[in-house]
């Protein structure tokens, strides 16, 4: 029954707001006769003021334009009167009866009147899965699976979907859009390397006889494509060949650029198979935020290796000031505070009898906020 008030209430104002104008008398039109009459009177007014016609001119020519004025008031009042009060009236009409019989219709057969209302604690208790934000990347994915599906001949479609399938670890269908983007949009090293990729997820990290295929066309068109020399090193430590890993993973890392974020995940595949192989002191702290562009499997992968490998080597050379600073750093950008205050302590110890770098790390500590 209140809504139904409500809905009124609304209508009576809609109603209102149309009305409210129509009640106001409108003015002459600016084209009419009357107004152009009544323009050449104060023309003959100012051109009295300024002396171009005498008084005797300007009488004259008042008379006869008042009596013309008047003419055509007479003669222009009961027809627009009538023509405004016609329309008037079929706008009040529309106002008053049609609007309100259109909205409720309108609202009878798109609305919804017996539905009960929900309370806000009920909305607020509605599990997280049902919000439209969770369902996004599922309702994308099936409106282009849809679009697909009728249209499968759709190259750009299938680029488009092929990483959302490796994203949502989909690798069978991944495998499938890689193989439908070649066919439809030519080979080149980089589709051939995202194919080979597909089929090891498919194969759970095992790069098989056609990933490996795959990837060695990838090198035919581009013998620099990054992916592929990484997976045939990896293909080759899985086959033991270990030697010949070590060697592709080395010649990657020589020709890296400085600022590649993937030099820490090459690096830990490295002393995977040569355990020997000279590492680097630690990762800076910026070399850990830049790990954060990847993927979080490649973060855990790699990023977490090189700081614990920082951590193991502090602890037998414990007077390396940098390092401990280093690896302070580190685990605070990796967001692991009780590690972080872990090493200090360590690093404390460690430094008890060197004034100077204690003095450096209780800097840091105080900075870092790891403080009581």
């Amino acid at each position: 029954m209140t809504l139904w008030f409500v809905l009124s209430l609304m209508t009576a104002a809609a109603v209102f707001a149309v009305l409210q104008p129509l009640a106001r008398r409108a003015p002459l039109r600016s084209g009419s006769d009357v107004a152009v009459y009544r323009d050449q009177l104060q023309e003959i007014d100012r051109d009295r003021t300024a002396g171009l016609i005498g008084e005797r001119e300007a009488e004259a020519a008042r008379i006869e334009v008042s009596r013309r004025l008047i003419g055509a008031a007479d003669a222009e009042a009961p027809a627009a009167s009538v023509d405004r009060t016609g329309r008037r009236r079929v706008a009040a009409l529309i106002a008053l009866v049609l609007l309100p019989l259109g909205a409720a219709g309108t609202y009878l057969m798109s609305g919804s009147p017996h539905l009960p209302a929900q309370p806000l604690s009920a909305r607020l208790d509605r599990p997280p899965a049902d919000a439209p934000g969770e369902r996004s990347i599922a309702d994308l994915v099936g409106r282009v699976e849809a679009h697909l599906e009728a249209n499968p001949e759709d190259g750009r479609g299938w680029e488009v979907l092929a990483p959302v399938y490796m994203r949502l670890n989909r690798y069978e269908d991944a495998v499938k859009a890689r193989r439908n983007i070649l066919r439809l949009l030519g080979e080149d090293a980089v589709r051939h390397s995202d194919l080979g990729e597909a089929l090891t997820g498919v194969a759970n990290g095992i790069v098989t006889a056609d990933a490996k295929a795959a990837f060695e066309r990838a090198l035919r068109h581009d013998p620099n494509e990054f992916k592929a020399r990484y997976f045939l090193g990896l293909a080759a430590e899985q086959d033991g060949r270990p030697n010949e890993a070590a060697n592709v993973w080395r010649e990657l890392l020589a020709g890296a650029p400085p600022d590649a974020p993937w030099t820490g995940f090459i690096r830990e595949s490295l002393l995977r198979v040569d355990p020997s192989t000279p590492m680097p002191a630690g990762p800076t702290a910026d070399d850990v935020a830049a790990a954060s562009q990847l993927s979080p499997e490649q973060r855990t992968e790699f990023v977490r290796g090189m700081v614990e490998r920082l951590a193991e080597r502090l602890q037998r050379e414990g007077s390396d000031v940098d390092g401990w600073l280093r690896l302070l750093r580190a685990y605070m950008v990796l967001g692991d505070r009780d590690k972080a205050r872990a090493a200090a302590g360590d690093a404390r110890r460690a430094l008890a009898s060197e004034p100077d770098k204690l003095r450096q790390i209780d800097e840091l500590v105080k900075g870092l906020g790891l403080e009581g």
